[in-house]
């Protein structure tokens, strides 16, 4: 007769998962905010015209938060944890999916949550 396994439910292992990034290492979620997911820059790459044009007005890099104004006019508050506001100084154009939670600075592109 074999002893049986005692493995914990995926309940408790999805409770205690953390991501790395509030540790100074790589992101290890795909929350809004952090790591960019294939599928999210995909889809936002499938509808262009839902891209608008901004300009950064201010980042803190400590904190990950960064302001953008679009041409319209409309400002929009993101945070992000994987350095977009490392990239992206105040002034510099950047476009932004706000359906999708994607900022592109350049040919780098961010997952951004709405703060």
């Amino acid at each position: 007769m074999s002893t049986p396994l005692n493995r914990p439910s995926p309940l408790p292992v999805r409770e205690r998962a953390a991501c790395m990034c509030s540790h100074g290492d790589r992101c290890s979620s795909f929350a809004p905010g952090h790591a960019l997911h294939l599928i999210q820059a995909r889809i936002a790459s499938a509808t262009p015209t839902a891209w608008v044009d901004a300009l950064v007005e201010s980042t803190d890099a400590l904190t990950g938060d960064l302001v953008v104004r679009t041409l319209d006019g409309d400002v929009h508050a993101l945070w992000n944890a994987s350095g977009a506001a490392l990239e992206a100084a105040p002034g510099t154009p950047v476009a932004l999916h706000e359906r999708y939670g994607v900022l592109a600075v350049g040919r780098t592109q961010f997952n951004v949550a709405a703060v």
